[in-house]
């Protein structure tokens, strides 16, 4: 696997063929002095590397950290040097989208959880498909603290964890574990950090294996049917299962399967 060249470092580095996958992509976030803090510049970063992989023939994309944190979410510092509500709102929109672009394109997308992961970091954590951690990762939305409620970390934290877990965790900004955090649905898997890189290349390999139409599908119609009343989650899943069912690759498996129980 190797890295993109550049002159200088990048906010994020792009690894393909990454953990020797081929179709593995991973975004490295790459500002550890200052604990990969989301500030504009990165925030922007990120989008570009998804949007240009949205359209790509990636199969997969884990999203990790380099250093000792994962994500500290919004670098603080760059927000408190323009006080206004005009420039928060943008600042916060363009967060959004970066996260949206997350669940919107057609690849699984796995967070890569070595450490510490607060406020917009759990954020980003919870917006990603999937989640492989550290058993000594720990996860918070810890705005609270500072007097500013985690709003926006608090969409898809709600959308992952039970309400009263999530309302817990964003009302009193306290730290859980890796262990909770399995038990509460925030992430996949929790592994000793020596295993880490093992386990997010055991899970990105599993899916790269499965057809590339069926996943994508399968991953758009996910998100839309949750966000819908039952019947019309019925409607879009039958009408994609349909879609699904004629591409070569099901109407292959589906003989495939049919072949070997016959044989039997």
């Amino acid at each position: 696997m190797s890295a993109i060249p550049s002159s200088s470092p990048a906010l994020v580095e792009v690894t393909r063929e990454a953990y020797g996958v081929p179709g593995v992509v991973r975004l490295t976030l790459n500002r550890p002095d200052a604990f990969n803090a989301l500030s504009e510049a990165l925030i922007d970063a990120l989008q570009g590397e998804l949007g240009a992989l949205a359209q790509s023939d990636a199969r997969v994309v884990v999203i990790a950290a380099a250093g000792r944190a994962f994500c500290a979410g919004h670098d603080l510092r760059e927000m408190r040097a323009a006080p206004s509500q005009e420039y928060y709102a943008k600042l916060f929109e363009r967060c959004s989208k970066m996260m949206l672009a997350i669940q919107k394109m057609p690849q699984p997308v796995i967070a890569r959880v070595q450490g510490v992961a607060t406020a917009a970091g759990c954020q980003l954590v919870a917006m990603c498909d999937l989640a492989v951690a550290a058993d000594s990762a720990r996860f918070a939305v810890s705005g609270i603290n500072l007097g500013l409620f985690c709003s926006t970390p608090a969409v898809p934290l709600s959308r992952n964890v039970s309400r009263k877990a999530a309302f817990e965790m964003l009302m009193t900004g306290e730290f859980i574990d890796a262990e909770k955090a399995l038990r509460e649905g925030l992430v996949n898997r929790v592994v000793p950090a020596d295993e880490l890189d093992a386990a997010v290349t055991a899970l990105a390999a599993s899916i790269c294996a499965k057809p590339r139409e069926a996943v994508a599908a399968g991953k758009g119609l996910f998100y839309r049917q949750l966000e819908m009343g039952i019947d019309a989650a019925y409607q879009l899943a039958g009408q994609t299962m349909a879609c699904n069912m004629m591409t070569d690759p099901a109407l292959d498996g589906v003989q495939a399967f049919i072949d070997k129980r016959g044989a039997k």
